[in-house]
Parts: structure tokens; sequence; C-alpha cells
């Protein structure tokens, strides 16, 4: 069957994910389109394609015991000097993914592996293009917004075109999403972006 490569995300939802990619892309990312717009719970993974059926089962147990939390994303961040990136903030939410890829990658189940680098949930802008670009990057998605309550998150793989394709989504197995801090009742049923 071969390997495949493989990684769990929570997918940033429309229309926010179309506009933060269409960002990536002006900015001269060349992977920007081959990638959907995301915040990590597992980076790629190579696995035996055989794998694929206890990966999903396993998935769906951590799913099961999850439970829906507001995301929001508020500014820019970049992890350069260290590594080429700039991405926007998870500013709520982020503890919640934390505990949900360390669950993705317990070492109980078949997604278990060390990470290269400390855990921080992002939304990747800009990778790997000129400095130029990424200061760009940078300052104009400085003040950009976005919210949604984040009820579940996708299985992926790479595709041999280097695209990203979803596999599956996993649905949180509780229903009830708490507000997002410091706002409204009017304001929580909507979804601010810049």
């Amino acid at each position: 069957m071969g390997t495949v490569t493989i990684g769990v995300s929570i997918t940033v939802p429309e229309p926010h994910g179309s506009l933060l990619q269409e960002r990536r892309a002006g900015f001269g990312d060349p992977a920007a389109h081959g990638i959907p717009t995301h915040v990590t719970l597992l980076p790629p993974t190579e696995l035996d394609a055989a794998d694929l059926p206890a990966v999903e089962a396993y998935l769906t147990g951590v799913a099961a015991a999850g439970r829906p939390f507001p995301m929001r994303l508020s500014g820019t961040g970049t992890f350069r000097p260290l590594s080429p990136v700039v991405f926007v903030q998870v500013v709520q939410g982020a503890e919640d993914c934390n505990r949900l890829q360390t669950r993705v990658r317990d070492t109980s189940g078949p997604l278990a592996r060390d990470l290269q680098f400390p855990y921080h949930p992002h939304v990747t802008v800009a990778h790997g293009i000129d400095d130029a670009a990424m200061d760009r990057a940078f300052e104009e998605l400085a003040e950009y917004r976005a919210e949604w309550p984040c009820t579940g998150f996708a299985l992926y793989e790479q595709g041999p075109d280097g695209v990203w394709r979803k596999l599956r989504d996993f649905v949180f197995g509780r229903s009830a999403v708490p507000p997002q801090a410091g706002q409204s009742d009017m304001e929580r049923g909507t979804i601010a972006s810049r």
C-alpha cells in the first residue's frame, strides 16, 4: 500500500480561511494554494497507508472526548529568525489547542511523535519567502481579527502534487460552546474580520 503523509488540524472556517489563503498567496508564498488555512495539531507525519483506519478510529475517540471552545485570532507574530514564518496569533483557544494536540500525539495512540519545536498554535500567513514580503505580511495583517466556535478538527493527506486535501472531519462529542470572553450576546453570534 505504501506510505502517506498526513496532518491533523483545526480548519479556519469561511470566510476567514479563503481570505487568509489569498493574502498568503498575495505575499508571494508559493505553497499558499496547496495548504488550507489551519491551526496545526499534528504536523506532517509519514505513516503506512494501511494504518489510516486505526488513525481514524483513534481520532474519532479523541473528538468524542472533546468539547467545543471559542477560537479568536488577533494580530501577527513571527518565529524569525529561528524559522522563516509570519503568523496570525491565536489569542483565545490556545490552551484548548494545546490540550487537543497533546491528546492527538498521546503515546497510547498511533500518532505519538516528538515535535521539532515547542507547540505554539498559530495560523501561518507567510513561510520561507523573502524578508521584505515577510515584513509586509507582518504589518498588513497586524490588525486582523477573526473568531468562531471550534467544534472539531480534520485529518488531511498531502498528495503527490504537494497539495493538502481533507480526508475527514472529526466533530467534538459535546455540543455546547462557551461564550466568547468579553462579548455581548449580540456580538457572540457574529464573526469579525478586517
